[in-house]
């Protein structure tokens, strides 16, 4: 299905107008942008497919972000645009433990679970409504090996001029077949001069030391001062005694989101000497793990705060 999109500032600014003004000058069919999680890859993609549609665009070439084809990409309903996500879940519900992008995704014959409402291939087919179909698979790397073959065909000669864009945060990880027909935009993480210049309102000095230039960071920012805030909590009553230690650990996990509290723990820990980071970081890592193969939240925790309190020296 087509993704949403989760952008305050999809018109409002464009970060990286450099890279958007270069793919105004881009004749081929396949783009590969690659940069840090949250740096804003998935903001310029959106912000790639509204260019190669606006009916009013600015001067610049950039979109005008009020026509109807903007609005339709702002609100997620663009007819000419397709995101596809890799699989989070398994068939019975739970986290998948490896993200995949399966073939099914590409070619709707191969679907046999019926998991996508669209598949590239059928997508395609169809003439754009406004001047361009566009493909947005993030996170490419995914991609496993018979999705990457199905879409070579696709990428090297799309129906109707239509044009591929692929996010990854890792360029090497994706298939040599796909980086082969892709031009490689690099998305850099931004100066805290530009980010201040573009977000609306103020921003506090260590949620913008975190975001360390990823917009996408400050888009999730309620979220991620509580990440912060359950982080430094812990962080205290580890030092306060096994009790406290526990009931910190057990408040944690009840809000314990994946992305965003690792993230705000190791920013906290930054300032500890670099044995207790060590080891706080392999305490982390066998938490993540354990959660990774569903083993009791509560148990895990548990362990979780004996490990750090033995880091911290306290055990």
């Amino acid at each position: 299905m087509t993704s949403p999109v989760a952008a305050p500032l999809l018109f409002e600014a464009v970060l990286h107008p450099e890279l958007l003004a270069e793919v105004q000058r881009y004749r081929g069919h396949a783009l590969l942008l690659s940069g840090p999680a949250r740096v804003g890859k998935r903001q310029l993609a959106f912000q790639i497919a509204a260019q190669e549609n606006c009916l009013h665009p600015h001067s610049d070439g950039f979109p005008c972000g009020q026509c109807a084809s903007c609005r339709a990409v702002l609100v997620g309903s663009h007819p000419d645009l397709l995101g596809v996500t890799p699989r989070t879940t398994t068939s019975t519900g739970k986290a998948a433990r490896r993200r995949i992008i399966p073939v099914g995704a590409i070619v709707e014959a191969r679907d046999d679970a019926h998991d996508y409402e669209q598949h590239v291939y059928q997508f395609l087919e169809l003439r754009p409504t406004y001047r361009r179909r566009v493909v947005l698979i993030e996170g490419a790397e995914s991609l496993n090996e018979q999705a990457a073959n199905a879409l070579l065909k696709l990428v090297e000669e799309p129906p109707h001029n239509a044009l591929f864009v692929f996010t990854t945060e890792d360029a090497s990880l994706v298939m040599p077949t796909i980086q082969s027909r892709c031009a490689r935009l690099n998305v850099s993480p931004l100066s805290d001069e530009r980010l201040l210049a573009a977000w609306p309102g103020s921003l506090d000095p260590e949620l913008l030391a975190l975001a360390a230039g990823r917009a996408g960071v400050l888009q999730e920012r309620e979220k991620v001062e509580a990440a912060l805030q359950d982080a430094r909590t812990l962080t205290d009553a580890l030092r306060s005694g096994l009790l406290s230690a526990l009931e910190a650990a057990e408040a944690v996990e009840k809000r314990f989101d994946t992305e965003w509290h690792p993230q705000a723990l190791r920013f906290v820990w930054r300032s500890e000497s670099p044995a207790v980071r060590a080891a706080s970081d392999t305490a982390l890592e066998r938490l993540l793990g354990a959660l990774e193969l569903y083993a009791s939240p509560s148990l895990s925790f548990q362990v979780f705060a004996l490990d750090l309190r033995a880091a911290f020296g306290e055990g």
